[in-house]
């Protein structure tokens, strides 16, 4: 997928005033966040829990070798095969090679988000191969043209009137006056409509949730079945994964399996929950001939040993996109590539590069929630801190923001200067703003009064205020100070 995060805040523009937009993204987040919370409360054990898959996921990233040559040897085993792929074209030609290999002419696909990354589907639809999204939203989506706008429900940025606009636009050989007024009755249609494609299709792709390095699984988890009857129907299955997804045991991936429901979508477990260890076994009654795993880096490798390495404990949850202030706003497009919300605000700028992603650490109010939800507890404020002191390092941000800053610095370092410059500051502000007691609009700070007023400050500096507050009080037989 072509990555446009450079045109971030041209995006935001747009996003913050589209109508429809804003509707999808209530229903969203007024639907998932409580969810969570009750699942969380439900489970007495959940900070324990998220705990030991911490140190199960720092484990694992501390010996991933090991863990992804052992898992190597057990699919080998099984039956099935292994792809390794430095980058997004070494993997795109890997699966194209496959399915010429095994004579594929069309595909059905699972939700995937590395697939996404890789922008898989254009490229397999420009060598003459026919992708099919099997995925609800992920098949809406590719009816629209567009790429996924959140990693668990990729439709969310549409309301209801919308979808059905584009399945009578698609599905002409439909009678035109069926009823479509419902998410129940557009379910079934889509459904319908994806039936006989999947045996048909010649090769099924599917992504993986978790690799087993023990076992040589790999394990998806869904709550619509297409998942299910895209890797075993097809007489290929190819897996694609990128490398952190590699878990030591099966007893680990139950721990994974606890945390990620209750996050994503406040259920105990997903409805489908599917382990696939190699091709169809002699007495089997399903499943394909052929199993491939392509496992990508595509820059991981290189997050692995940086600063950034905490970001690779991530499940793909989207906790974090769920309760963030700034996603509710915006939605997952603005960000301009497959990964949103908190997690994309550190993913694209790692993976992408981060001169072409460098506006997106800085829309953070850093409240912190993102990092309260996270199962894996990934320090994103502190992460996107990094990405922030980077780009003034490599001298990525504007020269009047690096002046600002070297100016606060200064002050920041002369406690006496920056107390008097404060003070005179605050009291020459307070009576500018009269008696309106705001600003709209003031020089250096244009952005943020050219859609808010800046409340004026009242009199008096913070210094002020809290030596007047601590003063010891008069008649007192001891320095006892007001709380």
């Amino acid at each position: 997928m072509e990555v446009s995060s450079e045109n971030f805040k041209a995006n935001v523009e747009t996003a913050v005033v589209d109508d429809n937009l804003k509707g999808a993204m209530g229903k969203l987040t007024g639907a998932l966040r409580p969810n969570r919370a009750k699942a969380v409360a439900g489970l007495p054990e959940f900070d324990a829990l998220r705990d030991h898959g911490i140190a199960i996921k720092m484990h694992t990233l501390d010996h991933i070798d090991t863990y992804l040559e052992q898992f190597e040897a057990n699919v080998v085993a099984n039956g099935g095969h292994v792809h390794w792929c430095a980058d997004e074209d070494s993997a795109r030609q890997t699966i194209l090679d496959l399915c010429r290999q095994h004579d594929v002419k069309t595909v059905t696909k699972g939700k995937s988000m590395v697939t996404e990354e890789l922008g898989l589907n254009a490229f397999l639809d420009n060598h003459g191969i026919l992708p099919l999204e099997t995925d609800l939203g992920e098949y809406i989506i590719q009816l629209r043209g567009e790429s996924p706008s959140h990693i668990i429900a990729p439709a969310t940025h549409l309301q209801q009137h919308q979808i059905k606009e584009t399945f009578q636009s698609a599905h002409t050989h439909l009678d035109a006056d069926r009823p479509m007024d419902t998410a129940e009755a557009l379910t079934e249609e889509a459904r319908q409509e994806l039936r006989e494609k999947y045996g048909a299709a010649d090769a099924g792709i599917t992504g993986a949730n978790f690799m087993i390095a023990e076992t040589g699984s790999t394990i998806i988890v869904t709550n619509e079945g297409n998942g299910d009857l895209t890797q075993t129907l097809a007489k290929t299955h190819i897996v694609v994964a990128s490398m952190e997804k590699i878990l030591p045991t099966m007893d680990d991936a139950g721990v994974m399996l606890r945390l990620l429901a209750r996050s994503a979508t406040g259920q105990e477990m997903s409805v489908y929950t599917t382990l696939s260890s190699g091709p169809r076994r002699q007495g089997d009654l399903d499943g394909p001939d052929a199993f491939h795993v392509v496992i990508v880096d595509n820059g991981r490798s290189k997050m692995l040993a940086g600063s950034e390495r905490e970001m690779l404990r991530c499940i793909r949850c989207s906790a974090c996109l769920n309760h963030c202030p700034v996603y509710a706003s915006i939605g997952g497009h603005a960000y301009g590539w497959v990964y949103s919300g908190p997690m994309g605000k550190v993913l694209t700028p790692s993976l992408a590069g981060l001169e072409q992603a460098k506006d997106l650490p800085n829309a953070s109010s850093f409240c912190g929630k993102c990092e309260e939800v996270c199962p894996m507890r990934i320090p994103l404020p502190k992460l996107m801190r990094n990405l922030r002191e980077q780009q003034t390092e490599q001298k990525m941000t504007p020269l009047k923001q690096r002046v600002a800053l070297s100016l606060w610095s200064a002050l920041a370092s002369r406690p006496w200067l920056y107390r008097k410059l404060t003070g005179l500051m605050t009291r020459t502000l307070a009576r500018l703003a009269g008696k309106r007691r705001v600003f709209s609009w003031m020089p250096m700070i244009g952005e943020w009064t050219k859609s808010r007023d800046l409340v004026a400050p009242e009199g008096g500096s913070f210094f002020d205020r809290y030596h007047a507050r601590t003063q010891p009080i008069k008649g007192a037989d001891h320095d006892d100070r007001t709380q």
